[in-house]
């Protein structure tokens, strides 16, 4: 039976969620209870009509800085583009619910997930990093920093390549400052393709607990 929290509730650990990585549904999404979350190495993700669901998978879907792979093509396409960060949130994280999936027209990124999101932003827990072509956005992705690590939540491109530069200026900016890793959640055959793996949830805790000791400032 998969628990129903209260606003009150705190987290059950990870280790108790069903074979799907689904931990508990409830509760609300302040910047405490998300905050709380993404420490505990938990994440919200629902539809539309649905509770909110919180989930903490095994195996999860991390990115080690160094195993970050940069082909020739994007190298010559990095040329193309003007990167920045925390320019436009709003605009990223819209961008990021328009998003056109395979097999459905609908987005989990819904009007409630960018209000709390924008929040998170505005108290500097959640950052953008954005692509621009002649001005333009064009790509650029959004994410949660807690300790030395980057947590990844979208992307979104209207140009080739426009986010995997939006992301590689990202992989070069957490080195910079020391970071330990992205945690990308779930596999994706994108970003498996640029180097993110997959670890068991077990390890990942190990990892984001240590990451935890050392707050980064992005």
């Amino acid at each position: 039976m998969i628990p129903r929290l209260r606003i009150t509730d705190k987290f059950p650990h990870p280790n108790s969620c069903d074979e799907n990585g689904i931990l508990a549904f409830g509760a609300d999404l302040s910047p405490t209870r998300l905050m709380s979350a993404y420490r505990s190495g938990i994440f919200p993700w629902y539809s539309e009509n649905d509770p909110i669901i919180w989930w903490s998978p095994d195996p999860r879907f991390v990115m080690e800085l160094e195993d970050f792979k940069v082909s020739k093509s994007l190298k010559k396409s990095q040329k193309k583009f003007t990167c920045k960060i925390d320019y436009n949130f709003h605009q990223v994280i819209k961008s990021c619910a328009n998003v056109k999936r395979k097999g459905t027209d609908k987005t989990w990124i819904l009007n409630e997930i960018i209000e709390a999101y924008e929040t998170l932003h505005a108290l500097g827990h959640a950052h953008s990093v954005e692509s621009y072509y002649d001005g333009e956005l064009v790509g650029g992705l959004y994410g949660v920093v807690v300790g030395g690590v980057f947590c990844g939540e979208s992307m979104f491109s209207t140009m080739s390549d426009a986010s995997k530069v939006a992301y590689s200026f990202l992989i070069e900016h957490l080195k910079e400052k020391g970071f330990d890793f992205i945690d990308a959640q779930v596999y994706t055959e994108h970003l498996s393709s640029l180097g993110a793996k997959e670890i068991s949830r077990d390890e990942f805790l190990k990892k984001l607990e240590n990451s935890l000791k050392d707050v980064k400032e992005f």
